[in-house]
């Protein structure tokens, strides 16, 4: 099964990708980032290109970037997405994956787009059971996933947890009304340690800025090579 993975550089999209792999019969082809053309960064994540890249780098596979405006229509986005999945049934691809966890209404949407294309939808880490996400949180930072909050909205979570680790501690600090894995969008994260990775991606958290109604923490990568 050649799979494009639909990677948002956070850590459900990491966990994912160690979940397909454990599978056996998943060979993962390439991952698909949206990139924020003007800033040159992960849409909503803010995560640098380069950042990116090195975590493409650390998992083996290419990285297939597809560059939107910011804000972009609706109708903008789906005929870049329509021009993805035509390339990537052109290149053998079978399946998509997405690291969706309970929204049911995400997923019939990729369902819906991907029917008829020559793309069977993946969602290998979903899950609509009571309590899903509080023991996937601690089922990631137990296997050892690293992450680092890059995008915070300030509106349901204090923006002093922009540019936090994703870890136990932080788990025990979130507020009830927020989801341990940030589903509703409450918070967004870079990867950069884990199973999925052959090597550490060195970042170092830079400066937190607010913009457009959300508080976004940037993590540089270091000039030395990745290491474990």
């Amino acid at each position: 099964m050649k799979t494009l993975v639909s990677w948002s550089s956070g850590k459900d999209s990491a966990w994912m990708v160690h979940v397909l792999r454990q599978r056996g019969d998943v060979e993962i082809g390439a991952l698909l980032t949206t990139i924020n053309e003007s800033a040159q960064r992960v849409a909503m994540h803010a995560v640098r290109v380069d950042v990116l890249q090195a975590q493409a780098d650390a998992i083996g596979a290419p990285l297939w970037q597809v560059p939107i405006p910011s804000p972009c229509p609706n109708e903008v986005y789906e005929r870049a997405m329509a021009e993805v999945v035509a390339r990537a049934v052109r290149e053998g691809f079978t399946h998509a994956a997405f690291g969706d966890l309970f929204l049911a209404d995400i997923r019939k949407y990729r369902e819906e787009r991907l029917a008829g294309s020559g793309l069977t939808p993946l969602f290998p880490i979903f899950d609509s059971g009571p309590g899903y996400t509080q023991r996937l949180a601690r089922t990631m930072v137990a296997a050892g996933v690293r992450a680092r909050i890059t995008c915070v909205n300030p509106k349901v979570l204090d923006r002093r947890f922009a540019g936090r680790e994703f870890d136990a501690s932080l788990l025990d600090e979130l507020p009830g009304s927020v989801d341990p894995c940030a589903e509703r969008g409450e918070f967004h994260t870079c990867a950069y340690d884990g199973p999925m990775f052959s090597a550490r991606v060195p970042i170092e958290t830079g400066i937190t800025v607010e913009r457009d109604g959300y508080v976004f923490t940037d993590l540089q990568l270091l000039d030395h090579p990745m290491t474990r």
